[in-house]
């Protein structure tokens, strides 16, 4: 039979997802680009996929990874500069012509690249320990009834996870479902602690009222979460929540 390929960008794919497409016979490979280097830097390419990573820089792009973890890229396709913006070009590109592509990333020996999350978004716990949230995130993602998902955790001894259910999960927590929910979800957070390092493991996960969405400034046009935003709503609540004993919380 022949195998079918898809490519994917923009936001990493959970691994259950992969796999379920892979059931259907059809190969999801990622690629990696920006509009900076008009989406030319990386691809995995059919026969060389591997679990977690992107793939291998596509012909002539030079890829590095900086002191602090950033990927840097230069190519042909890289741009010049920001239309009279000679500061924002001269924070993006490096004097020897490299992208900053502000992703925190590492390399394998043959050539692959793995994404670990926004340089920006990185935080460090009350321990001194840096925390990607990114990865986190996309696990906690992987559960059916989990919408949305935002870590944080700076400043806190142990992060924690805000969870926005899916229509079918508010469904569920209203119908008398709730307990079966929590039982679920209290499973995932301890399935999930345990492929974590220990300064990352939740304390718990919070389940909030609130449907994040662009129309009340959560999400960006292009559906990324402002995690500002999400911050500043619930900031005031994070030391009450984290002086709590639940493994799953509802915000009330």
């Amino acid at each position: 039979d022949a195998v079918r390929y898809a490519l994917s960008g923009a936001a990493p794919v959970p691994e259950a997802l992969l796999n379920w497409y892979k059931r259907l016979g059809l190969d999801v490979l990622e690629v990696y680009g920006m509009t900076e280097n008009c989406g030319y830097s990386h691809v995995c390419r059919p026969g060389k996929f591997k679990q977690g990573w992107i793939g291998q820089n596509s012909p002539g792009v030079e890829v590095r990874i900086a002191e602090d973890g950033e990927v840097q890229v230069r190519s042909g396709a890289t741009m010049q500069g920001y239309y009279k913006d000679p500061e924002k070009t001269a924070e993006t590109i490096t004097p020897d012509g490299f992208l900053r592509t502000g992703d925190k990333g590492e390399q394998d020996g043959e050539g692959n690249l793995r994404l670990t999350g926004r340089i920006k978004e990185i935080f460090k716990t009350s321990k001194g320990k840096y925390v990607a949230p990114a990865p986190i995130e996309n696990r906690l993602g992987e559960h059916s009834r989990i919408e949305q998902v935002c870590v944080v955790g700076d400043g806190m001894a142990q992060p924690m996870a805000l969870c926005v259910l899916s229509d079918v999960g508010r469904s569920e927590a209203l119908n008398g479902e709730r307990s079966e929910l929590e039982n679920s979800l209290k499973k995932l957070l301890e399935e999930v602690n345990q492929r974590l390092d220990k300064h990352e493991r939740l304390q718990r996960l919070v389940l909030v009222k609130e449907v994040w969405a662009v129309d009340n400034g959560f999400l960006t046009p292009t559906l990324k979460i402002k995690r500002a935003v999400v911050e500043g709503t619930y900031g005031e609540r994070f030391d009450e929540w984290t002086s709590r004993s639940e493994a799953v919380l509802w915000h009330d």
